[in-house]
């Protein structure tokens, strides 16, 4: 059960009722609320391709590395993920990052930690990628942000 292709996406949400709310929009507008997600660490198989976003059947168990935040109103809340392959092609990386961090905050986390997993690993990560989500929670609502990086089969 290798992954032959992925696509990243992300959403944001805002809900006067619940935080679990304001999550299950936030995937709903990044086109995978209607899935069974079940989170995998962070590598990406040999000869996986990035695709553009896909369509995953209702109900299906998918794969995904995620990074979420919650947050109250006022809150700054961002979430965000990058991937980039080991320079000879092998695999790649995948990193997250979240927490009350703007979208710069959130890009400089994402590159150390893309540092550390390829130091730890003797490799040079090349053609990194990121994408964040980041929302300024207003008062009295729940707010959400989540990406993805999800495999298809």
């Amino acid at each position: 059960m290798i992954p032959k292709e992925f696509f990243v996406t992300g959403g944001r949400a805002v809900s006067r009722v619940s935080p679990l709310n304001a999550f299950d929009t936030a995937l709903e507008r990044a086109g995978i609320g209607q899935c069974n997600l079940v989170p995998v660490s962070s590598i990406l198989p040999p000869g996986c391709r990035e695709r553009a976003h896909l369509e995953v059947s209702v109900g299906s168990i998918t794969h995904v590395v995620m990074a979420r935040m919650d947050g109250e109103g006022g809150a700054v809340v961002g979430a965000g993920i990058a991937w980039g392959w080991e320079r000879d092609g092998r695999y790649g990386l995948v990193a997250e990052a979240y927490g009350n961090l703007d979208e710069d905050a959130l890009k400089e986390a994402l590159e150390a930690r893309m540092g550390e997993m390829a130091r730890a690993r003797g490799i040079e990560v090349v053609e990194v990628k990121q994408r964040v989500e980041v929302l300024r929670v207003p008062r009295g609502g729940h707010g959400c942000v989540v990406v993805a990086l999800v495999y298809a089969l």
